[in-house]
This record gives structure tokens, C-alpha cells and sequence, in this order.
């Protein structure tokens, strides 16, 4: 039958058998008598036997205690050297992870996923393609890509999307311009503004012509371009403004752009992890896309509309 016993109780066990008292061992382990206590009383419980004989000056091991501190020690003591081992053969990694990505994820997203990442593992290498979604999609399918980081279209065959985001487009603008005022933007106010665009190559555009399709700009385009990062460039240069995804822009505070929630309608766009069906991922590739997985959770759980 299975023993319920976890980790925290061993160490809380230790400790006691080490100080002898609750107070000295709860004070090691930075934990109150109470919450020792407990510990203790429940890997009791769960052995089904009592470890320790207290009185109100002294704590001893019982029969039984005696037997389990040593069992215990050693099973703490292969644990530690597995936690150590696994430990040194993440610093001993190597290898190269290659992620693909579109722009709009790559700018202000991704550096800080791969600054965690190489902090874990130094030696293992990370190339991004920073590409359209049709180069995106075309490194994942043909191998040259670990995993893809892009946005949902038509299904594709071969593929695995695994969602993690709604990503809402927003305006941006500079922190000086006198939009930076308002709490949001329509798309019909937004089109009335002077304001750069994406060409028809962009899937940003593409997704944005579907979502607006009954909306005529008052006003064309003052310039084109393909990528959102260099829409935001231009915006800093003072051109205007643009509609971007809302996880191309930089932190709140930011010293330069603002972003506006814009709305009627809201649009957005679903991000996620592209792979290819049944590629089996090595180990460090599998580790950075966790770390990706956690960092949009995080960013989701962020308030909204605030840019990531």
C-alpha cells in the first residue's frame, strides 16, 4: 500500500531529530512550532506509527523513530544528489533550439523568455526566425524549426496549434500626442487620424480587412509597411500612429508609446504554439516552450488592456 509522505515532512523530521526540540528545529528550518508540529503529526499519520516520544523538556526517538531517521537520512540523501545531478546536467547542456516566429512576438516577448532560458541552460544555443506567418508556418512544416510561434488561421494539415493567447489589436501612439489622453479609440475615430498601415502581404492585415470589413477609412494610409515593428518605429518617429497587436507593444511605462484600446469593434487574434504533428521535441526545446507557455499565461493574467 502506498505512503502518503511528502518531502516537507522528512526535513521537518530531521530537523527535530537534529535540534531535538520544536523550537530550535522549527527556527532551522524557518518554519513556527505550530506548523512543525503539524508537519510531524501528519508523516505520522501517514506511517502510521509515532516517531517521537515528547515530554515537556525533551523530545526522543521512538523504537520505530530510531529505524525510520535512518531510512529517512538516506532517502534525503539520494533525493539531494538527484536534485544535484539533474542540476549539472542542465548546466551541461548543449545544443541548439531553433523557434520561429512572427515579428509582432519577437520584438518585445521573446528576449526576456530567452534570457530565463539561457540562465537555465548557457550552452544551449537559441536562433529565432522572425518571419511572416506564411514563413512561420513553412519553417515548422519543413523541419528547420523546432516549434512555430504565430497566429491561428485556416487549419493545416500535419500541424498541432496549441492556443495560448487572445491578443487584442490596439492604437499606438506617442505619450505626447494628444490621444494619449483618451481611454480608447474606435476604428472609425482611428481611421480619421493620420496613421500608418500594413500591406496587403501582412497576415495582420489580412485578419484586420476581414474583422473591419464594413469599415471605410476616412483617410488612407500616410505609408505601408509589412512588419509591426517597424510601424511602431515610425509611430516613435512621429508618423502618425497604427492599429498593432497589443503584445507588440512595449511595457506601460515606456517613455515613448501609449496604447489605446481600440474598439467597435474589438479585434483580436488568437497566438499560439504551431508544431509539427508527431515531431518528438528534444528536451531543451520542450523546456523553452514551456517557458514561452508560462510567460503568456503570465502576461494573460496581467490587466487588460495593458500591453505585455
Amino acid at each position: 500500500m502506498p505512503v502518503n509522505v511528502d518531502l516537507n515532512g522528512l526535513y521537518a523530521f530531521r530537523a527535530l531529530v537534529e535540534y531535538g526540540s520544536f523550537r530550535s528545529a522549527a527556527e532551522s528550518i524557518c518554519l513556527s512550532q505550530s506548523a512543525l508540529s503539524r508537519r510531524i503529526e501528519k508523516l505520522e499519520a501517514a506511517l502510521g506509527a509515532r516517531l517521537f516520544d515528547r515530554t515537556t523538556r525533551r523530545v526522543t526517538l521512538t523504537l520505530y523513530g530510531q529505524t525510520f531517521a535512518e531510512r529517512s537520512d538516506r532517502l534525503l540523501a539520494n533525493f539531494e544528489e538527484v536534485m544535484a545531478d539533474v542540476s549539472q546536467v542542465s548546466q551541461e547542456r548543449t545544443g541548439l533550439v531553433t523557434v520561429a516566429t512572427v515579428p509582432s512576438a519577437a520584438y518585445y516577448f521573446m528576449p526576456e523568455v530567452i534570457r530565463r532560458f539561457q540562465a537555465r541552460y548557457p550552452r544551449v544555443r537559441v536562433k529565432l526566425i522572425d518571419s511572416s506567418v506564411g514563413n512561420v508556418i513553412e519553417a515548422v512544416m519543413n523541419g528547420q524549426a523546432d516549434f512555430g510561434i504565430c497566429f491561428s488561421g485556416h487549419p493545416l494539415p500535419n500541424t498541432e496549434f496549441l492556443p495560448l493567447v487572445e491578443d487584442a489589436y490596439v492604437a499606438a501612439c506617442r505619450c505626447d500626442s494628444p490621444l494619449a489622453a483618451r481611454n480608447s479609440l474606435t476604428w472609425r475615430e482611428f481611421y480619421q487620424q493620420e496613421y500608418v498601415g500594413l500591406d496587403k502581404v501582412s497576415g495582420n492585415r489580412n485578419l484586420l480587412d476581414q474583422a473591419l470589413g464594413e469599415i471605410i477609412p476616412a483617410r488612407p494610409s500616410l505609408c505601408e509597411t509589412r512588419h509591426v515593428t517597424t510601424l511602431l518605429g515610425m509611430v516613435e518617429a512621429g508618423i502618425g500612429i497604427a492599429a498593432v497587436p497589443a503584445m507588440s507593444m512595449p511595457p506601460s511605462e515606456h517613455s515613448v508609446l501609449r496604447a489605446l484600446p481600440l474598439t467597435e469593434p474589438a479585434v483580436t487574434r488568437t497566438v499560439g504554439l504551431l508544431k509539427r504533428s508527431g515531431r518528438i521535441q528534444s528536451y531543451v526545446a520542450a523546456e523553452l516552450e514551456q517557458l514561452i507557455t508560462e510567460r503568456y499565461h503570465a502576461a494573460e493574467r496581467s490587466v487588460s488592456p495593458e500591453p505585455i
